[in-house]
């Protein structure tokens, strides 16, 4: 119950429908342990009344008694039927509170979760597969909620309904209730046992039925990629074999199950033999009624169903814990991007650079070393090197999806990091390299950088970024599905309306990570056409891997391993006959002219 004490915080906030909840169900049990008693009272009334009834025979007086007891017998009868309805609608309401706290408290906990995933840094999901997340954020909580749910009712259930029944059977015989109870300690101490290996087999399975989902999202993601290389067969083979290991720990579970529950009925079944020989040894002697051994056989079966519940109960209680543990673990972690700041000025987009080194937490690669470099507001920087050379990191830093080091960043003369996280990222329009577009319409993707955009401004900025043409060539224009990731259009066009969704925000700070990678030339230059117009006044970084010709700037810095070789404006880095210039004349040659401005 450790990992499950995170809970707890939950029932305070629920305390209400947790304790009406507790109320109902004791009521409930109340009117349920009444029955027993008015049965016992009717066969008594019965049996003492058989002998009674054959003296009055051939008399006139024999109908008369007899309907009597009749009369009797439909008031129990009637009193019965009551009991049964008081009962039935008291656990009608105890559902309807405990069993509602458990759906608030799921959604809760899953919300909770969600947003611990959204404030965790980048290095967490490259160090997390997706399957394992999204089995944390769907089966873990579900199991969780069985045991806030159903778990939790029927051990309230199952205490008070023992309360009663016990007080009931000693109110009648203290010793033939000590008999009737006496293979309950057998019942713990197996329940002791099953429980253990229930908490280990159950952990066991969440971590295969984790890494199930992650094949199974890395197939789906990857499709395209498994068809074109036709290994549909040897990935069903993989599948197989994870599916194999998952049956096998789930067999094994179910197998502790299948031998914990007949167990339960054998000792009920005890239970009830005990009682009659018992009991049938007492009314001879005159201690209690025949009528009291039928009550004492309806209070253990009445103890069957919660005794035998006893062992789901811990089984439910013994999955949640081990789930509960994998969520905690989550939950726990500190998110290494702290949002401390407190600045919310406007960002006139000076940018330095001061000695950064940055080295990535989860590969333990050095990023940048030692990388110092200065921008005015309005200026343009295009950053340049070989792949791996660090670029996308000095844009990863300057949103703060990671944090320098060593060195210090700093934004119009203050630190990167007094800024408030969100109007930090509001302020810079930023297109990565993979250019991620939503399972939405290519409107809905557009407007993500600006949720309140109108349709004339979705349109405006679809041609700034020379999508336009392409979307309305679809089939329902802006209001067509891109479908997950994207993946009904081109790499090309989906560049496209990402920088068409980072243009919209009319940041002051504009990042372009190699977004002209997938286009052509003709595109790419209709897009430096319309940056130039949109770049204007506004500081702007380019990563690439080309030298544009249709933009100026004014300054270039060339990394390498992380450092920087070579900075300047273009002619001062063609004069030094480095990394650009040899750029510079292997494009020249491609394009036979680049009359790149200065």
């Amino acid at each position: 119950m450790k990992e499950l004490a995170y809970l707890n915080k939950f029932f305070v906030k629920y305390r209400s429908k947790l304790l009406l909840g507790i109320l109902f169900v004791t009521l409930s049990n109340y009117f349920r342990v009444l029955m027993p008693r008015v049965i016992r009272e009717a066969l008594d009334l019965v049996i003492d009344n058989i002998g009674i009834h054959a003296l009055f025979s051939g008399s006139p007086h024999q109908s008369n008694f007899y309907a009597q007891i009749g009369l009797n017998l439909i008031y129990f009868g009637g009193l019965v039927i009551l009991f049964a309805i008081l009962m039935g609608i008291f656990m009608y309401f105890m559902r309807q509170t405990i069993i509602v706290m458990s759906r608030l408290i799921e959604y809760d906990l899953r919300k909770e979760l969600f947003d611990q995933y959204e404030k965790l840094s980048l290095s967490f999901f490259k160090q997390n597969n997706t399957g394992d997340l999204m089995s944390r954020i769907s089966e873990d909580v579900s199991k969780v909620r069985m045991y806030l749910g159903p778990a939790l009712l029927y051990g309230i259930n199952l205490v008070s309904l023992f309360v009663w029944v016990i007080w009931s059977m000693l109110e009648v015989s203290v010793e033939l209730t000590l008999y009737a109870l006496a293979p309950l300690p057998i019942l713990s101490i197996s329940i002791y046992y099953v429980s253990s290996l229930i908490n280990e087999k159950s952990a066991k399975i969440q971590i295969q039925l984790a890494e199930l989902n992650s094949t199974t999202q890395e197939v789906y993601s990857g499709i395209r990629m498994i068809k074109s290389y036709v290994q549909e067969m040897p990935m069903v083979r993989f599948f197989r074999n994870q599916s194999q290991d998952y049956m096998e720990k789930s067999l094994g579970l179910a197998k502790v199950n299948a031998l914990f529950f007949p167990l339960m009925l054998l000792l009920i079944g005890a239970s009830i033999i005990i009682t009659v020989y018992i009991g049938g040894l007492q009314v001879v002697q005159g201690n209690i009624s025949p009528g009291n051994i039928a009550e004492f056989v309806i209070y253990v079966n009445m103890l069957t169903w919660p005794v035998t519940a006893i062992g789901w109960i811990a089984s439910i209680i013994q999955q949640a814990s081990a789930s509960q543990k994998r969520i905690n673990e989550f939950l726990k972690l500190t998110p290494e991007i702290q949002n401390k700041g407190k600045i919310t000025d406007p960002i006139k987009g000076a940018i330095s650079f001061k000695e950064v080194t940055f080295e990535y937490p989860d590969s333990g690669t050095i990023a940048l070393k030692n990388v110092s470099f200065d921008l005015k507001p309005g200026q343009r920087l295009a950053i340049l090197g070989k792949t791996g050379s660090g670029k996308s990191t000095i844009a990863d830093l300057l949103v703060r999806m990671y944090d320098a080091n060593k060195g210090q960043i700093t934004l119009d003369g203050i630190d990167i990091k007094e800024f408030d996280l969100n109007h930090l990222r509001l302020n810079v329009g930023y297109v990565p390299q993979d250019g991620f577009l939503f399972s939405d319409t290519v409107a809905g993707n557009i407007a993500f950088g600006k949720p309140d955009a109108t349709k004339e401004e979705i349109e405006s900025f679809a041609k700034y970024s020379a999508v336009y043409e392409d979307i309305m060539g679809l089939s329902e224009g802006f209001d067509s599905m891109v479908g997950e990731r994207g993946v009904t259009l081109s790499g090309g066009q989906k560049q496209r309306v990402s920088i068409a969704r980072a243009l919209i925000k009319k940041p002051s700070l504009i990042l372009l990570d190699d977004c002209l990678s997938a286009v052509d030339t003709n595109t790419e230059q209709l897009i430096l056409g319309a940056l130039n117009t949109v770049l204007a006044k506004k500081t702007t970084i380019i990563i690439t891997h080309r030298i544009y010709a249709q933009l100026s700037f004014d300054h270039i810095i060339v990394l390498d391993e992380g450092k920087i070789v070579e900075q300047g404006d273009h002619t001062q880095l063609l004069a030094n006959k480095g990394f650009y210039y040899e750029l510079f004349e292997r494009q020249k040659a491609e394009e036979v002219d680049i009359p790149l401005q200065s």
